[in-house]
């Protein structure tokens, strides 16, 4: 009953059909053929290899593809490796793998199943590594390119971030030694560290590797010390001389600054009280707002030390003005030490602010317009003189006859402006004629204004026509407005 014989792999079990075939059953023959093939029963089961991704297997016959008793060398396998599609199996071809020949990896006398799947089996004689870095060599390479890896470096506990992206494996691991492999900056960098060692190495404390020559250390958040204004562009060995993990570093002003101090240690070491780091000859130190001295003028332009001698923390400076100007002093102390009664910041010597009307020789009428310097021959002006006579006694018409009292007369309004009253001031009035004599008819210079007679005969005495027949009282009959104007009193 057997239509023909069976290939050469069936040949062993030809004359035991029970193997295959079961009486009056057709649908068992599929079941007998997968307990024989029990790998293809696996893959199946699973859905992988080549018979567990067919669409529908579970309802497909065996025979359908395979079919058997067409002679010993028949193939049954039915294989066109021109057209297979090794998407379908468990190794997909991709890339390069497509373009390799079936033979590179399916041996003939072997089972296609039986072809390594692993990289490792086919590259070991390639691997660079020496299998150092184990056998998975898909976890670093991919079919498309065997030189190019995709080994994700940030997966281990040292990340490849900046310019260690771009650099070479082996300047790292070194001889393919990628166990205990220095992940320390300075291990790889100490050829290269320009502070020879002062600063540590902890070199990512202040570098990175994006930029090495940028410093990404921040002073102000990682030190007590905060980098402002110039301190910022100060090279780093300028303050630390020394390691700053292993020695303390100077913080104070003074201790980097005393050779260039000016003041030569007489301001104290506060710098800050007047210096700032932005810029070190401009201070910020205001007297009029810090000190209860405000400084105008002139003295606002003046250098510190012509005042702060000493240490001005540890010693009161003098305020005064002749503390200062006792040297400038023209007048010699003769007019006290309140200097700023007169002077002010604004100009020593011009502007004077001194009020004369407070002194006693208040400067009115022509006096007020008179250079100080006619008065004033020297600085001494204690010694000035204040009498009117003092400084017109050459111009004094009246001889000193009237005597020292010219302010009787005189007003510095002008000096031709009388306001001595004859009238009220003597008890002979000036009346008509006699309102417009001038002073010396009647005053003569050999005689004082307290001996004059106030008879008329003792000016008149030349004129009388009478020849003092009657008498002297002259007023009886002649009045002031004319002489000639005889009116009789009887």
């Amino acid at each position: 009953m057997m239509p023909g014989k069976v290939i050469s792999k069936h040949e062993k079990y030809e004359k035991e059909c029970n193997n295959c075939h079961e009486s009056f059953s057709k649908k068992t023959q599929t079941r007998l053929c997968r307990k024989c093939h029990k790998k293809v029963d696996v893959d199946i089961v699973r859905k992988k290899g080549y018979h567990g991704r067919i669409r529908n297997i579970n309802k497909i016959e065996c025979k359908v593809c395979h079919t058997d008793h067409k002679g010993r060398n028949k193939d049954i396998v039915k294989l066109n490796k021109q057209t297979f599609n090794h998407n379908k199996t468990d190794f997909a071809l991709k890339s390069k793998h497509r373009s390799v020949s079936c033979l590179s990896c399916h041996k003939k006398t072997e089972l296609y199943r039986k072809a390594p799947a692993t990289c490792y089996s086919c590259h070991k004689k390639t691997d660079i590594h020496k299998g150092k870095l184990g056998k998975k060599c898909q976890q670093c390479h991919n079919e498309k390119s065997w030189g190019k890896s995709r080994f994700d470096h940030d997966k281990t506990d040292f990340k490849l971030i900046g310019a260690h992206k771009d650099t070479d494996c082996n300047s790292c691991h070194i001889n393919q030694q990628y166990k205990k492999t220095p992940d320390k900056c300075y291990q790889c960098h100490i050829t290269k560290d320009v502070h020879a060692g002062n600063f540590g190495n902890k070199c990512n404390s202040c570098h990175r590797s994006t930029k090495w020559k940028k410093i990404f250390f921040n002073h102000h958040k990682e030190t007590k010390y905060a980098l402002k204004g110039k301190h910022i562009k100060i090279s780093c060995y300028a303050c630390h001389k020394k390691n700053p993990y292993k020695n303390d570093t100077p913080k104070k002003c003074y201790n980097c600054h005393k050779t260039s101090d000016i003041h030569q240690g007489i301001f104290g070491k506060k710098c800050t009280a007047c210096h700032t780091e932005k810029n070190w000859t401009t201070t910020r130190f205001k007297h009029n707002r810090d000190t209860d001295y405000k400084l105008y003028f002139k003295h606002s332009k003046t250098d510190c030390n012509h005042c702060h001698r000493t240490n001005p923390y540890n010693s009161k400076t003098l305020r005064t003005c002749y503390s200062c100007h006792k040297k400038d002093d023209v007048h010699k102390d003769s007019q006290g030490k309140q200097c700023q009664d007169c002077h002010s910041e604004k100009s020593w010597k011009e502007k004077v602010a001194f009020d004369h009307d407070l002194s006693k020789f208040p400067l009115i009428g022509l006096h007020a317009s008179v250079a100080c310097e006619e008065c004033h021959i020297d600085s001494n002006y204690r010694k000035t003189p204040s009498k009117c006579i003092d400084c017109h006694a050459e111009k004094d018409i009246h001889k000193k006859q009237f005597g020292n009292k010219c302010q009787q007369c005189h007003n510095p309004n002008a000096w031709q402006r009388w306001t001595f009253d004859h009238n009220k001031q003597t008890e002979f009035k000036l009346m008509d004629s006699h309102a417009d004599l001038e002073c010396h008819a009647c005053h003569l210079l050999e005689k004082k204004p307290d001996s004059l007679d106030s008879s008329c005969n003792s000016c008149h005495a030349r004129d009388d026509i009478h020849n003092g027949g009657f008498g002297i009282q002259c007023e009886r009959c002649h009045s002031q407005d004319s002489f000639s104007n005889i009116h009789m009193i009887r």
